[in-house]
């Protein structure tokens, strides 16, 4: 997820019981133009293995070229090739899920960088079920993928028209699941660990992917083993423990020096503050001091006024 999932939170994720993550996708023509911002995208610790690198182009060659760039940079695991990205910057250039409606150039893509690099490591796949409700065409591209040498789908259960909007369509995720050989992924409306236990026990799917649950709680992960183990809800995450790890997270942006000095760290970071603290005691009032924060320092104040007015502290 761009602009959530950096090297940072993904280390968060990882300590929380995160067990396969991919980076922020990355355009391959910025890797090949060995833009710094873009290189940065593909950054990760050794310790987040195994882990994916995800791109996004319309060009096999190119990708190709920038996929084996990567592999020397980092040797990730995985290299992810991204066909669902339903943002219309990725889409107008021909990236992301606008290659659903292309199954020819998708086709390609996918066939030109397994050949370039799958002797390597693996190339996998993140696609949605279609472009729009009249063209749901999962099971097509899957097995063009498939047949392309892709080794695993993650299939996200939304055409592109609806954005993040209405249900994800489990039975289409099923069907992709059903008719190819290699491992599918489903991904959609995971929450919690119920979520994922329930998906996995009612559909052919190999796994379950958790997206945007983990921007509010990344404690989903630990929560959703602890389900498949005892089948049973973890009991729910204190509001301090939930500040200690805001104030953790801003403390690891500011000294990485990822982002700048420390105001632009925070700046960074507001977002990041504001999808925290859902289902805060007090959170419309918060959110609006929280896109305000220039230090740590203030948001450790905001953690101390309001774990005192929090009911959790009664």
């Amino acid at each position: 997820m761009a602009g959530v999932t950096d090297v940072i939170f993904r280390q968060i994720c990882k300590e929380l019981g995160a067990d396969v993550m991919v980076t922020e996708f990355v355009s391959a023509e910025g890797i090949l133009q060995r833009d710094d911002r873009t290189r940065k995208y593909t950054e990760f610790t050794e310790d987040q293995r195994p882990v994916g690198v995800q791109l996004f182009g319309a060009d096999g060659k190119r990708m190709a070229e920038a996929a084996r760039k990567i592999i020397d940079w980092k040797c990730p695991d995985f290299i992810d090739l991204n066909f669902g990205c339903p943002v219309n910057k990725v889409v107008a250039k021909n990236g992301g899920s606008s290659l659903l409606k292309d199954c020819a150039l998708l086709t390609s893509v996918a066939a030109t960088v397994v050949h370039a690099v799958g002797g390597q490591v693996p190339v996998t796949a993140k696609m949605r079920i279609g472009w729009d409700e009249k063209s749901i065409n999962a099971v097509e591209v899957a097995r063009l993928l498939e047949n392309s040498g892709i080794q695993a789908i993650a299939v996200h259960g939304r055409v592109r028209s609806q954005g993040y909007s209405g249900a994800a369509d489990w039975e289409v995720i099923d069907a992709v699941a059903r008719a190819v050989s290699i491992p599918v992924v489903g991904n959609g409306d995971i929450t919690c660990g119920a979520d994922a236990f329930h998906r996995k026990q009612t559909s052919a799917v190999a796994g379950v992917m958790i997206g945007r649950a983990a921007m509010q709680h990344p404690w989903v992960f630990r929560e959703t083993k602890q389900f498949f183990e005892t089948g049973q809800e973890a009991p729910e995450i204190g509001q301090t423990e939930r500040w200690e790890l805001m104030i953790r997270h801003c403390r690891m942006a500011v000294s990485s020096g990822r982002y700048g000095d420390e105001k632009q760290a925070m700046m960074s970071m507001r977002s990041r503050l504001m999808a925290y603290c859902k289902g805060f005691y007090g959170a419309k009032e918060l959110r609006q001091r929280l896109c305000h924060v220039t230090s740590v320092g203030e948001v450790e104040d905001l953690s101390a006024r309001e774990c005192v007015k929090s009911p959790e502290c009664f």
